[in-house]
């Protein structure tokens, strides 16, 4: 069983996302992983002043160390993102930016959403590098999801056509997370991480 994390990142009063990544967290569970969802709003981490690592050991705000923590004991991620004029979700781009060799050598997944029926590809697009350039394997299934309120109800159930797609694309890219995550494990066993 697998501890993910499924990060989410919208601070907005009225956030749709958040079905997504409820989607996703039970989609998980249901095929026998360990999800946690990580909502940067809930964290509440400030604006980046400080980088973890700049930290003195045990001097770093309670929320960021039990994060460091999670993200540290972590076999793989999911980032939950909307787009933001044609940019990254800047909650979570901050919350993220907080750590470094925290995130090494872990497979990362994408996940993104918006209210057209671009679903938040951009965003996508933009994250991946990102999250390689911070020592994650990005694999190479995605799910972009629009508009998510034709997609997921306020239950973070599939409906219509669109929800349909939804459900057929996620086993896909749980499949490819599962790979990813397995074969990290398998490689850890045989030979520690050389940094």
């Amino acid at each position: 069983m697998a501890k993910v994390l499924v990060f989410y990142g919208s601070y907005r009063r009225d956030r749709l996302g958040i079905r997504l990544a409820d989607f996703i967290v039970a989609r998980l569970r249901a095929r026998g992983e360990a999800p946690e969802l990580i909502d940067a709003r809930a964290v509440a981490l400030p604006m980046l002043d400080r980088m973890y690592k700049e930290y003195p050991k045990g001097e770093a705000p309670p929320a960021m160390e039990e994060l460091a923590g999670k993200i540290r004991g972590a076999d793989a991620f999911v980032f939950v993102t909307g787009e933001y004029n044609w940019g990254v979700q800047p909650g979570l781009k901050n919350l993220t930016d907080h750590f470094l060799e925290e995130w090494f050598w872990r497979p990362a997944a994408i996940a993104s959403y918006s209210r057209g029926r671009l679903s938040g590809a951009r965003s996508n697009s933009a994250w991946h590098p990102t999250l390689a350039e911070m020592g994650m394997v990005v694999i190479s299934s995605t799910l972009t999801v629009g508009p998510i309120a034709e997609t997921l109800d306020e239950t973070a159930e599939p409906t219509g056509k669109a929800g349909e797609s939804l459900s057929k694309a996620f086993e896909r890219f749980a499949d490819d997370l599962s790979w990813w995550t397995e074969a990290a494990a398998a490689q850890k066993k045989l030979r520690a991480p050389p940094y």
